[in-house]
């Protein structure tokens, strides 16, 4: 019980599930170029259906439009807080880090755009405009000792922020063949789920979790067969719940999330082979997302964050510098859940291209990972050192 109870918080932490994330991803990337590809290939490959519903979905689709579902539930609800609660729930406590989260979307897609917004793969330019927040956070605890608390609290409203611009391309870019019906009607589910949870909790709770478990499906399927991409029902559902039960929910659900769903899910998207041609050869979308994945989110965050801090201080001394903006750009810039699904739905029915940008996802991701460990390890021993002098 106490190894389980270990374990459990061991995945709820910052730093090992980022590691777990990225040994998964990496564990792919090797399957992939390996002997093993062809009977993975075929696994994923394989289609499972729902009688007599209409879905019918390959294992690496249940994946993607499944189990993502679960982790975008979780973090609506943290962006649910957040924005009651947390960090953003004031106008006065937003304004600059979405300021700065926008300066971390316009720049990329420029870079983007100016490197592959050719017609075969200009449509890849919402790719390099995620953050992965798990990802960001769990490099941030392990060089980022040290830092102070504002620094913390920007880049956790900064990827909450971008976590809210990527969910927003999703439902609004990919979206196809829209059935009007099919949505009202998940909406109305996403009402009766919100309803069932503000009767949590009760001394019988479980007949209410059991019809939200089973409300909770219909509405992912509807979403599903809406034409929207599946995951948005997580989204859905996660901001209809309550404070309460959704913290408890999210506080069951992380281990699961971080120990299994998102590894998962990173193996399945970093399975793809490393193409056999020179770097002239490769498609543009790799160096447009490897690029403007460390680049952009750097010159984005910096450049808008610090014109945010210096119009809002009015005369007093900015809470951060621009070298702690810079700690932040570089944490940004690990894009790796998020765009690796954009990358998979930008370029859906070209495998050529969605694997190169593939591909730059994870280099530009290992990137940014290298400079913000760098970068945040470095600021974090200088705070240090003035802390110590001050006191």
């Amino acid at each position: 019980m106490g190894a389980m109870s270990d374990s459990k918080n061991l995945l709820r932490s910052q730093q090992f599930p980022a590691v777990l994330l990225l040994l998964a991803a990496a564990l792919g990337l090797l399957l992939a170029n390996l002997p093993t590809y062809g009977p993975i290939d075929a696994a994923l490959g394989f289609h499972i259906a729902v009688p007599g519903v209409g879905i019918d979905l390959s294992v690496a689709h249940w994946i993607s439009d499944g189990l993502l579902a679960i982790f975008f539930f979780v973090v609506a609800m943290e962006l649910q807080y957040e924005l009651t609660r947390g960090e953003l729930n004031s106008f006065r406590k937003a304004v600059q880090p979405a300021i700065a989260a926008a300066g971390g979307v316009i720049v990329p897609i420029v870079i983007y755009l100016m490197i592959a917004g050719g017609e075969q793969t200009a449509s890849g330019w919402p790719i390099p405009t995620a953050t992965d927040i798990a990802f960001a956070l769990g490099v941030l605890a392990v060089f980022g000792k040290g830092l102070p608390a504002a620094v913390r609290v920007f880049l956790l409203a900064l990827a909450i922020l971008d976590d809210i611009i990527g969910i927003i391309f999703i439902a609004v870019l990919f979206a196809h063949d829209l059935n009007w019906l099919y949505l009202v009607i998940a909406l109305v589910g996403v009402v009766v789920f919100g309803a069932l949870a503000r009767q949590l909790p009760t001394e019988r709770s479980w007949p209410i979790v059991t019809a939200m478990i089973v409300v909770g499906a219909l509405v992912w399927g509807l979403v599903l067969l809406s034409g929207i991409h599946a995951t948005i029902a997580g989204v859905m559902l996660g901001l209809a719940m309550t404070q309460s039960p959704a913290m408890q929910t999210r506080y069951a659900l992380e281990p699961w999330v971080n120990g299994a769903i998102l590894p998962i899910f990173a193996f399945t998207a970093a399975f793809v082979v490393i193409p056999a041609v020179s770097a002239s050869e490769l498609s543009p979308a790799f160096f447009g997302i490897a690029i403007a994945l460390p680049v952009g989110k750097i010159i984005g965050i910096m450049t808008f964050g610090w014109l945010a801090i210096r119009l809002g201080s009015r005369g007093k001394k900015p809470a951060l510098t621009i070298v702690d903006l810079l700690a932040a750009g570089t944490l940004g810039g690990i894009g790796f859940t998020v765009s690796l699904l954009l990358a998979n739905l930008a370029f859906t029915d070209d495998a050529g291209i969605r694997d190169q940008a593939i591909l730059g996802v994870l280099v530009g991701s290992l990137i940014a990972v290298v400079l913000s460990g760098i970068v945040v390890s470095w600021r974090a021993a200088w705070h240090r050192r003035a802390a110590a002098v001050g006191t």
